[in-house]
């Protein structure tokens, strides 16, 4: 008598009346026939999944250095002020006669140095009768002259007649553009008349527009039925045995690194080729509706970060060179502190940095600190050089001149699926603390911090992130698709005042 197996057992193994070593019921090592030894064991699964990149997000950055705020318009302009003085570069000086005592003329360039537009015989010199100039050759900025100025010229307004103070003749080059001047104070005799006109004060406005970003995950209502194997955990904290609910938890993760990329990379859109109606777009008529309805929308883009600073802020290319560690830095950096002094010399500045410039830094920090000189050519701790502590070669914050800084490492700039693909970015020098602006809806001075973004939001619909869930998984019942789609929209801009502030490395 034998049993009939029925595929409850292998074929390779049917039980005996008997307890007794046959053929049929003995597992083989070494016959196929007889099957094989591992099969008696289930795999052995590790239900967590490896986290081999580390934390893979790089969202934080704005966070850090600046603030979200709502706003309804789809543009946001804001005003900053110009500077307080009186000064001029590029002026010719030609000479009316010979001598120490001679005039000279100065024919200021009055072309706007944000527009480029050229003087037009008609804009007005800011220079008046009877206030004292300090001039200085653009060449070298050695050969120094004071003047006080004697006539503005009717037409021309930019031509001034100059009386050299001291007893030396004009020593300044007459070239086109070769020399520079400023306004230091003025110089008027006994019973004359007041200083004749005034000066008013201007402003320069600029202004940033929204960017839409959108993003969606889709999963088959089949497929959200079927939990797998692997144990998730994200770095939103998200954890489970639901494979979907990973997927849609990068989905997010991904959207909201895009928030702030967006931020730091968008530029304006310039391109004169581009034709909006070729864009395709869902209207409330249906994907390419009639009239009445639109088929594209004009993308206009936005100013970033990177971009903001290279328009209207300070660019460094080339940072520390081929130059061997720390021996080239150092002047490098001090070239940048001397640029922040013709700016708004902030106190506090935040650094963040790629990987390589980042270690540019600590070695030019090192090489001016004590125990890098010593004979273990290291640092103990960040200043204290206490040899009982443990070594660090890597400094958060020094200060250099009158400019304290705060050093990081910026992990965008270091991801290899992300910036790290490229050498043009090195980092970015933020100023810390904040601004005043005239807010053109309040109507009064408000202080912002320097690097904010403003997001669409109203009383009945906030645009700053949005998703929601539609189809027929998940509890929404929405439409006939088997299926749940997971949207994701923004609508927001990143504003960047006093960008003459910020200082952009660039790889050379």
């Amino acid at each position: 008598m034998s049993f009939t197996t029925g595929g409850s057992f292998p074929a390779s193994l049917v039980p005996s009346q008997a307890r007794q070593t046959l053929s049929t019921n003995y597992l083989s090592f070494d016959s196929a026939a007889g099957g094989n030894f591992a099969q008696q064991y289930l795999p052995e699964l590790y239900e967590a999944e490896v986290e081999r990149y580390g934390n893979r997000t790089i969202s934080g950055f704005l966070r850090m250095v600046g603030a979200e705020m709502p706003m309804t318009s789809d543009q946001v302009i804001w005003s900053e002020q110009n500077r307080l003085h009186v000064a001029y570069d590029k002026a010719q000086v030609s000479l009316t006669g010979a001598g120490a005592n001679s005039d000279i003329t100065v024919t200021v360039d009055l072309t706007d140095a944000n527009s480029g537009t050229p003087y037009n015989g008609t804009s007005t010199c800011a220079i008046r009768v009877g206030q004292t100039i300090l001039m200085a050759d653009n060449a070298t900025g050695l050969i120094v002259q004071k003047g006080l100025v004697q006539t503005v010229g009717a037409s021309p307004f930019n031509v001034l007649t100059v009386k050299l103070y001291g007893t030396d003749a004009n020593l300044l080059p007459t070239i086109p553009g070769g020399i520079n001047l400023y306004v230091y104070g003025a110089d008027f005799g006994k019973g004359s008349v007041g200083m004749d006109g005034s000066i008013t004060p201007s402003f320069t406005q600029f202004s940033n527009n929204p960017l839409i970003i959108k993003d969606n995950f889709q999963i088959s209502g089949s497929d959200a039925a079927q939990i797998g194997w692997i144990e998730v955990a994200t770095e939103e904290g998200v954890n489970g045995f639901l494979w979907y609910l990973k997927a849609e938890s990068e989905t997010r993760l991904r959207f909201e690194d895009y928030l702030e990329m967006a931020m730091v990379e968008a530029l304006p859109m310039e391109n004169a080729t581009y034709a909006p109606t070729t864009e395709p777009q869902y209207q409330f008529g249906g994907l390419n509706a009639a009239p009445g309805g639109t088929t594209g929308t004009d993308i206009k883009g936005s100013e970033g970060l990177f971009a903001a600073i290279e328009a209207r802020g300070n660019v460094y290319s080339g940072f520390a060179g081929a130059a061997a560690p720390g021996s080239g830095a150092l002047g490098d950096f001090d070239a940048i502190l001397q640029q922040l002094d013709k700016q708004g010399a902030i106190e506090e500045n935040m650094l963040f940095l790629s990987r390589a410039t980042a270690l540019d830094f600590d070695d030019m920090i090192a090489a001016v600190n004590g125990g890098f000189a010593s004979t273990q050519a290291a640092s103990y701790g960040l200043f204290e050089n206490d040899g009982d502590m443990a070594l660090n070669f890597g400094f958060s914050g020094f200060r250099r001149g009158s400019y304290d800084f705060y050093k990081t490492d910026w992990k965008y700039l270091n991801d290899a699926s992300l910036r790290g693909l490229n050498n043009e970015i090195d980092g970015v020098m933020i100023p810390a603390g904040t601004t005043t602006v005239y807010d053109q809806m309040l109507g009064s001075n408000i202080r912002r911090p320097f690097l904010h973004v403003r997001y669409r939001a109203s009383e009945t619909e906030d645009r700053r992130m949005k998703s929601w869930i539609t189809g027929s998984v998940g509890g929404a019942y929405t439409d006939t698709l088997d299926a749940m789609t997971v949207s994701f929209l923004s609508e927001r801009c990143l504003v960047t005042q006093a960008a003459n502030n910020f200082v952009l490395f660039k790889g050379a």
